[in-house]
């Protein structure tokens, strides 16, 4: 696979509906869910005008556009404007997840190659197309069970934020209106999830509960 190096930053999109898709930020650039933005997101959660990027000499800066559910960036909730470094992750309240790479970085030459590779930089990585899972580099095997791959897709998806245990539920067993899918039945879940990456990396918990809130994936650079 080539790769080019791109004479001004790139936004790449990590997890959301515009996966794998690139943008060059060379100057003012708006992200919402109106149609006149230059990155749209039809995503609900996306305020009409969400957040922008604008340049100064010290470089790129997000800053959000007082939208109703916030813009984070490396998992924290921004108040203020921030400047941008390589590697920067920046999460369009809970609907698309970018990765920021500095002018002086190469990427791999097609998004559709892109869209393939897992984007984060961490112990863990996962590939939703395959439905495989890797820590350290080892694939996990045998595959999880199809409720341990939502429940890890979804930490995946939003990493460094918590994801409630509601919408977990609602997640994983979306297609089951059964009314006795339980907090319990979570519980297990997230037990023999926890049990499969424990055994490959017992050093580390992946999948961490912030009690009375929910979980959040720590997932770690790698080595």
């Amino acid at each position: 696979m080539g790769i080019i190096n791109q004479d001004a930053p790139v936004l790449v999109g990590q997890a959301g509906p515009l996966n794998g898709r690139r943008w060059l930020v060379r100057g003012e650039m708006l992200i919402g869910r109106d149609s006149s933005n230059d990155i749209v997101i039809e995503e609900r959660q996306v305020s009409r005008i969400h957040a922008r990027f604008f340049l100064t000499p010290q470089g790129i800066w997000l800053e959000d556009m007082s939208s109703k559910n916030g813009t984070h960036h490396n998992g924290k909730l921004i108040e203020e404007s921030v400047l941008l470094q390589d590697g920067d992750i920046i999460q369009i309240a809970l609907a698309q997840k970018f990765i920021f790479v500095s002018s002086d970085a190469t990427l791999p030459l097609s998004a559709e190659d892109a869209e393939l590779m897992p984007v984060q930089i961490g112990r863990l990585k996962l590939e939703k197309q395959s439905r495989r899972i890797w820590i350290k580099e080892q694939e996990v095997i045998p595959p999880l069970s199809v409720a341990q791959f939502k429940l890890l897709e979804m930490l995946y998806e939003q990493q460094g934020l918590v994801v409630s245990r509601l919408d977990l539920m609602a997640g994983i067993w979306e297609s089951n209106q059964d009314a006795t899918i339980s907090e319990q039945a979570l519980d297990a879940l997230i037990r023999r999830l926890r049990d499969r990456l424990a055994s490959i990396d017992p050093t580390h918990q992946y999948v961490e509960t912030v009690r009375g809130h929910g979980l959040r994936l720590d997932n770690p650079p790698s080595d």
